[in-house]
Formats: structure tokens, C-alpha cells, sequence
């Protein structure tokens, strides 16, 4: 058996093929079920990573499917849910331009450096989490109609975009930081 497959990085390739399957119940209406799916994946998002820290197996293949799953998954749903008119496009495109921009400026360094390490940020965290409260939060609204979730949906936009804008100012800043050091 090849040495990166072991149970966290297994559980990510579940992650990976449960993707399509929330978007494509978002994309049919099913919002019940994509925020039942969405839930699996985002359980198997945890369960890998404490499993590879509890039992040391931790993979430079798990290093790099681990992110991609994460971005496959989130991009996806947020994808799917301005394709189905349920989160505003705008939204939508700040988060992919956000991406873009990180991996432009990732592309840039590695192109002119020999810095091959990205960690993530705090911000970069915290982003992703607020993110994903707010696919939750925009799920649950269309699964579970009601005042209350379309207020919070509404009000869950401004922390998404202000997290997510802070966060690519924050990867900039640490980029130049690494580019100065090296």
C-alpha cells in the first residue's frame, strides 16, 4: 500500500467525493440534504485532522489534498448557491477573486524565490470558518425558512466579506514579509 493512504487522508478523499454531491443538492433544490452532506464533509474535515495529529500521520500528500478538498468543497457550495440565485453573486465573486489573488501571488513567489511554504494564516482561518458558517447559515435559511435565519443570513454577508478581504490583505502582507526575509 502506497504510504500516504492511511485513514486521515482517506477521509479527505471522502470530503472530495462528497462535494459534487452538495452541490448538486443545492443545484436541485434539496437544501435539507445539501446541509445534511455539507455537515458529513465538514465532520470528515475534522475527524482527519485530529486523527493524523493523535496518530502521528500526518502526509506531505494529506499536507496538500487536505487544502484542495477544503477549497473544492467551500468554492463549490458557494458556487452552487449564487447559481442558484440563494447567496448574491457579488459575494460569491470576492471570495474567488480572493482565491485567485492568493494563488497569483503564491505563483509570483515561487516563480522568483525558492520559498516552496505557505502555511496558513490566522486570518486565512478565520476566514475559511466564517465562511463557512455563513454556506450554513444561507443552507439552513432555504432548508428551514424563517425570519429569523433570513435576518441572520442577511447580516452573516458583512463578516463573510470583511473576513475574507482582511484575510488576502493579510496573506499580501505576509508574502512581502517572507519575500523581505528571504
Amino acid at each position: 500500500m502506497p504510504p500516504w493512504v492511511n485513514v486521515p487522508n482517506l477521509l479527505t478523499l471522502v470530503r472530495l467525493i462528497l462535494a459534487p454531491l452538495v452541490i448538486q443538492a443545492i443545484l436541485d433544490s434539496r437544501h435539507g440534504l445539501a446541509l445534511a452532506i455539507f455537515g458529513a464533509a465538514a465532520f470528515t474535515d475534522y475527524l482527519d485532522g485530529a486523527a493524523a495529529r493523535r496518530f502521528g500521520i500526518a502526509t506531505q500528500a494529506g499536507a496538500y489534498l487536505d487544502p484542495i478538498a477544503d477549497k473544492c468543497l467551500l468554492s463549490g457550495v458557494f458556487l452552487a448557491l449564487a447559481v442558484a440565485h440563494i447567496v448574491p453573486r457579488w459575494l460569491v465573486a470576492l471570495i474567488f477573486g480572493r482565491d485567485v489573488y492568493i494563488l497569483l501571488g503564491v505563483a509570483t513567489v515561487m516563480l522568483l524565490t525558492s520559498i516552496r511554504r505557505f502555511p496558513p494564516s490566522i486570518w486565512g482561518k478565520v476566514s475559511t470558518f466564517v465562511q463557512i458558517v455563513t454556506a450554513v447559515i444561507w443552507m439552513a435559511r432555504d432548508a428551514f425558512p424563517c425570519p429569523p435565519l433570513n435576518f441572520l443570513s442577511f447580516v452573516s454577508l458583512w463578516p463573510c466579506a470583511a473576513c475574507t478581504v482582511w484575510s488576502g490583505l493579510h496573506y499580501t502582507w505576509r508574502g512581502v514579509q517572507l519575500e523581505r526575509a528571504h
